[in-house]
This record gives C-alpha cells, sequence and structure tokens, in this order.
C-alpha cells in the first residue's frame, strides 16, 4: 500500500477506536445558542451535533467556529435557537460515508481530506453503529494529528 500522506506509515492498521473519539454532545434545534455554546466551552468540543427532540434522530450539526461568526456578523444572537445556526444534513440524493469504530485512519484521512465523493473537505465525522442507528461520538482532524503525535515512529 502506498502511503497516502506523511501519517499513513503511522496509522499501522489502527481504527477510529484506537483514536477514542469523545462522546457526541447533542443539542435539539429548540435549544438556545447560548446553551449549546456552554456545553461545547464546557467540554472544550468544536462540534455538536442536532437530534430531534422527538425521535433523536440526527439533523445536522453546530460548528462552534461557525457560530462564533454568526454570532460575530449578527445573524444569530444567543437567544436564538440552534435551529437558526445549525447545518442540517442533506439527505435526499446525498450518499454518506459511514464512519464507525472499526474504520481504519487512513480511511477516516480520506473522508476528512476529500469528503464522501473525493470533492469535499470534512471538519469531523460523526461516528456511529454500522447501521448508522447510534452516534458513538465525534472525531475532528485534530483527534487523527494528536493520535499521530502521539505513536511511537
Amino acid at each position: 500500500m502506498t502511503p497516502t500522506s506523511p501519517w499513513a506509515d503511522k496509522y499501522r492498521g489502527a481504527t477510529v477506536e484506537d483514536i477514542d473519539p469523545p462522546s457526541a454532545l447533542s443539542s435539539k434545534p429548540a435549544d438556545s445558542i447560548s446553551n449549546a455554546l456552554m456545553s461545547a466551552y464546557e467540554r472544550d468540543y468544536t462540534h455538536l451535533t442536532v437530534i430531534s427532540e422527538q425521535t433523536r434522530a440526527l439533523l445536522g450539526y453546530l460548528s462552534i467556529p461557525r457560530l462564533k461568526q454568526l454570532l460575530k456578523d449578527g445573524s444569530v444572537t444567543e437567544s436564538d435557537p440552534v435551529e437558526k445556526a445549525m447545518q442540517k444534513f442533506r439527505r435526499k440524493g446525498k450518499v454518506y460515508k459511514v464512519i464507525t469504530m472499526d474504520t481504519s485512519l487512513e480511511e477516516l484521512e480520506a473522508f476528512f481530506t476529500g469528503g464522501v465523493n473525493g470533492s469535499e473537505p470534512q471538519d469531523f465525522a460523526v461516528v456511529t453503529d454500522i447501521n448508522r442507528r447510534f452516534v458513538l461520538g465525534v472525531a475532528t482532524k485534530a483527534d487523527l494529528e494528536k493520535f499521530v503525535s502521539r505513536r511511537p515512529a
């Protein structure tokens, strides 16, 4: 296998489970932006998943850096509901890459650099079970970088 990045040889068969992604922190569409921000700050998270209050289905996410910009621009206020600032997952006609605890780190890196279809880089990955019924965690490129830095050469 030809390494695709300077990190590829450091993965040595490691999977998403090996980077020990933190549990997903979810918000609901009606929650206030201030509550979502406080939760993210308390845990030092950069992304929050947004789930349906009724079904707990994954609806989208909040990118905290983007949210800070929206607040700065005045596009939203801290008292606005999360749904006003969340980025919705587009479900129709879209194929999603399933990222599980068993996904290889090479595959995860490819997801971050090229996205699902190789054209869009991704900021984070929602880690689910194979059937996409349960959100198990959220992995970021920073988690991958931290794993590589801890791994002996």
